[in-house]
């Protein structure tokens, strides 16, 4: 079972496609998002969430404060299950205590990351980059050479792949490391903005 973890949504069961993603487990994501909170990346941020598979890190973001989601993701069985996953935590927000949480706008775009990076406008102030392990190097760059002109200036991009992967190529797209970190057989990377 995944779920959101905390926030206005915390505790919101979450369905997970059931082949074709890979969710990033619980203990990671709470980890991830007790780094960004510490950092106070996520209030008020515009998330974009690619390869987003269940959804489960731009809707934990929106749960903790963010101000919209855009979750993209090519697999038409798995946006159905982001499209539930929505709406389930839409309901939490809007009968959350918190009295913002209900205007936070989650968006799923049913479309291949590198068609929709090429057609998306920004600015997006957290990116979560979470492919396939067999995504190639060359593709992943590619990737985030798209998203680099879609940041804000203090955007934070965090990017999830097999700890027995290549590093990112940061430097082609303009981006700095930030932190790294592995958990089993996931490995982190936080990254920023060269000219931040």
């Amino acid at each position: 079972m995944t779920r959101i973890i905390a926030g206005a949504a915390g505790g919101t069961r979450l369905d997970v496609p059931g082949q074709g993603t890979r969710p990033t487990s619980d203990r990671v994501r709470e980890s991830l998002f007790g780094a960004l909170e510490s950092m106070d990346a996520i209030g008020n941020a515009r998330v974009l969430d690619l390869y987003a598979g269940s959804g489960a890190l731009g809707l934990e973001a929106l749960s903790r404060g963010a101000r919209s989601a855009v979750l993209v993701e090519r697999g038409r069985p798995a946006a159905a299950v982001i499209r539930r996953n929505v709406a389930a935590v839409r309901k939490a927000l809007a009968t959350s205590t918190d009295s913002d949480a209900g205007a936070r706008e989650p968006t799923v775009v049913e479309s291949a990351v590198h068609a929709y990076l090429t057609r998306a406008t920004g600015p997006f102030d957290l990116v979560f980059t979470d492919p396939p392990y067999d995504l190639s190097d060359a593709d992943m760059t590619a990737d985030l050479v798209a998203v680099a002109p879609l940041l804000s200036s203090d955007a934070v991009v965090v990017i999830e792949r097999a700890r027995r992967a290549t590093p990112p190529d940061l430097g082609a797209a303009g981006l700095s490391l930030i932190r790294e970190r592995s958990y089993g057989d996931t490995a982190l990377w936080w990254a920023e903005p060269s000219t931040r």
